[in-house]
């Protein structure tokens, strides 16, 4: 499923990308990171919560969507978490994407577009290439407003 032939978000998607971006205001007020928050929902339950931490654990890979596959691995004891569904405020770089269709994500809802590294179609389609021996639905867009407004309000404040 593409941005294009996608389903209206629901009142749930909304209320998990609101608890994402609760966590990016946590990335960046506690922990002076970019703000990036991430929520991975399975059979309606959250499974794993993340935030940037690159900075706070020197690790590159710390994405926000890494550390939710990361709690959500430790948490069901399995590297995959098939058929979830990961909310997250920013659209996914290539890193991330990989990951997410590694761990057999169903469905990716991100919120603000990355016009320098998103992977989800705005540089690089890497989480809908038909390529892949996994298929992930992905849909954007939701609550961007407001994700775009925090990331450029922190960067803003570096400057």
């Amino acid at each position: 499923m593409t941005e294009e032939t996608r389903q209206p978000f629901t009142d749930e998607d909304e209320a998990y990308m609101r608890r994402a971006l609760q966590l990016a205001a946590h990335a960046r007020d506690a922990e002076d990171e970019v703000p990036v928050g991430a929520v991975l929902v399975l059979g309606g339950e959250i499974v794993g919560l993340g935030w940037n931490r690159n900075i706070t654990l020197h690790d590159p890979t710390a994405h926000a969507e890494v550390m939710a596959l990361r709690a959500a691995g430790e948490r069901l004891a399995n590297h995959r978490v098939v058929g979830a569904t990961l909310y997250v405020t920013l659209e996914p770089c290539a890193m991330c994407a990989m990951a997410l269709i590694h761990a057999r994500i169903g469905r990716v809802v991100y919120a603000a577009t990355d016009p320098k590294t998103g992977a989800a179609g705005s540089v690089f389609d890497t989480l809908v290439d038909p390529r892949h021996n996994h298929c992930l639905a992905v849909q954007g867009g939701l609550l961007a407003g407001e994700a775009s407004t925090m990331l450029r309000e922190f960067f803003k404040a570096r400057r």
